[in-house]
């Protein structure tokens, strides 16, 4: 089984992302570089960490009219990430204005085209909060209806919590891309994740990668906890 597993360095401190990325290195299948990160070191942040030799998931979210997030989409294209993301509540004009940035930047910078994919619930919300800013519920009919529009539009995959993951990879089929955030092994705190679920459930359902932040960066042993994760996932431990 190929490492799914994406660590979330979700940190400003450049030293500190750095110590992490070297220390799971060789636990963890890429890393994950979201707004906390990139906002305080920029590109030059973004190398510093690719150097680990890992695959770099940019989780920028970008959400803008479709011109401009084309023109961030090239903007990072040079820094080679192997997966980037946008807001499938933008709609399918930015969406496709992003998959087609993509392929073209990608092809004139000579690098290997990213997978452009599309956040649909954030796993911090759920039914209640969509309907406090009126969103149409439940999370998961939502997070389903903006997979099939993503789809749709000719992206790569999605961002879902692990809840959805089965009725989406349903709806959208078996080479539909599908990275799922709060993920919580059974030995660890939810935090602020409303819909989380095992790393093994998560996989179960349809998880292509799974991200994981606290579980492993705030642990003693980043790698040791990183390992213990694969390990479980190898051994289908709920």
């Amino acid at each position: 089984m190929a490492n799914p597993v994406f660590v979330a360095l979700d940190t400003p401190d450049i030293a500190q992302a750095v110590d992490l990325a070297t220390q799971v290195a060789d636990a963890v299948g890429g890393i994950k570089l979201g707004l906390e990160f990139v906002n305080a070191n920029g590109p030059e942040g973004i190398r510093k960490i690719a150097e680990c030799g890992l695959p770099v998931f940019l989780d920028l979210k970008f959400h803008d009219i479709p011109n401009t997030v084309a023109g961030a989409i090239r903007a990072v294209i040079p820094l080679a990430p192997r997966i980037l993301n946008v807001h499938a509540g933008g709609g399918a004009a930015m969406m496709t204005a992003a998959r087609d940035a993509a392929d073209a930047a990608a092809r004139a910078h000579g690098v290997a085209k990213p997978l452009v994919i599309a956040v649909t619930v954030l796993t911090s919300l759920d039914g209640d909060d969509l309907t406090a800013v009126g969103q149409i519920g439940p999370a998961a009919t939502q997070a389903r209806r903006l997979a099939v529009l993503a789809r749709d539009c000719g992206l790569d995959g999605v961002v879902c919590s692990a809840r959805e993951a089965r009725d989406i990879r349903a709806a959208c089929g078996p080479d539909f891309t599908l990275v799922v955030p709060g993920i919580r092994p059974s030995w660890s705190a939810s935090d602020d994740q409303k819909r989380v679920a095992s790393p093994a459930e998560a996989m179960r359902d349809g998880a292509t990668y799974l991200v994981i932040g606290r579980p492993i960066t705030e642990a003693p042993d980043p790698a040791d906890a990183a390992r213990r994760i694969v390990a479980e996932l190898a051994d289908g431990t709920p």
